[in-house]
């Protein structure tokens, strides 16, 4: 009786595995729905977080404003130390 089972089960395996897997994922879907909270408070983006700060920042001392230029040559990064200037 029992390789009958067996080899029943066996040819048959996906069509019974599905099923039960759908029910046990449904199950365990809905008690972690009962048992956790899913609730995420709001919060700004970091795009707008950067913004805000900034604006702060230049507001506490407008005078105080950085140039965007380079202010080392870009050409003494890597110099071998036969280049190098004492």
């Amino acid at each position: 009786m029992w390789p009958l089972i067996l080899r029943f089960l066996r040819t048959n395996a996906p069509y019974i595995t599905l099923p039960v897997a759908a029910v046990v994922g449904v199950i365990g879907y809905n008690i972690e729905g009962l048992l956790s909270d899913r609730y995420t408070p709001y919060s700004k983006p970091i795009q707008d977080q950067r913004l805000d700060r900034l604006e702060e920042e230049l507001l506490k001392d407008p005078t105080n404003v950085q140039k965007l230029k380079y202010k080392a040559n870009v050409l003494d990064k890597n110099v071998s130390p036969s280049l190098q200037k004492d």
